[in-house]
């Protein structure tokens, strides 16, 4: 029989790895725009990452979005996000 303790340790792992992914998108649009966000702010689906911030951030992140790409494959190889929104 599973445990409660094996059951919640999964969850954790999965809450833990949505964590990692939101500080990740964090970070590598600060390093490419300057803008800092906070994981609240940040929202992934899926392989989407959805923002919570002003038209005009979005539209400077979205122009330089290859360079997001290319650093959150350095933090998270092919396991990251696939798409800003």
């Amino acid at each position: 029989m599973i445990e409660i303790k094996d059951l919640l340790s999964r969850f954790n792992t999965i809450l833990l790895s949505e964590d990692v992914k939101k500080q990740a998108v964090v970070s590598a649009i600060a390093n490419s725009t300057g803008i800092i966000l906070d994981k609240k702010d940040v929202e992934i689906k899926k392989d989407t990452v959805f923002l919570n911030t002003k038209p005009i951030h979005k539209s400077e992140i979205l122009i330089k979005q290859k360079d997001i790409y290319s650093k959150l494959i350095e933090i998270l190889g092919s396991k990251g996000p696939s798409e800003i929104r």
